[in-house]
């Protein structure tokens, strides 16, 4: 991925576009961040996330739809490329499907893995995707 003399890929999320994993920062009701490394996929102007339900992010994205993305490596140790400013939207059931389909086009057989393993464990309305939109 080429940039220009900033850093900057032109992308939508920036480096976190086309990166294997991404950092999702979401923010305590005190304001502090807190991080995270997930799978992201993006389709157009839109990167896609998928975790369980019941996660302490989506308790937080609940309250507040801010987020930052940024290309980390699968630990969270941020890669090149800025952070990009972002708001996230839950994804009803369908939304959800989606985004689990996306996951599987860019992570293949362990992405598939991964979502029945999890739907074995915790049925199939114990994860949630969401959407992120970058913030102008």
């Amino acid at each position: 991925m080429t940039s220009d003399p900033h850093g900057n890929t032109g992308a939508p999320f920036d480096a976190a576009t086309t990166a294997k994993f991404v950092l999702l920062t979401t923010y305590r009701k005190d304001g502090t961040p807190v991080s995270s490394p997930l799978w992201g996929v993006t389709e157009g102007n839109e990167m896609f996330m998928w975790t369980p339900a019941d996660s302490w992010k989506i308790k937080r994205l609940r309250r507040d739809q801010k987020v930052v993305v940024q290309a980390c490596d699968r630990m969270g140790k941020t890669l090149e490329g800025n952070p990009v400013e972002g708001r996230a939207e839950l994804l009803d059931e369908a939304g959800t499907d989606r985004a689990k389909k996306l996951l599987v086009g860019k992570y293949g057989l362990l992405a598939r893995l991964v979502i029945v393993g999890s739907k074995l464990r915790r049925g199939s309305a114990g994860t949630i995707g969401f959407a992120i939109r970058p913030v102008a």
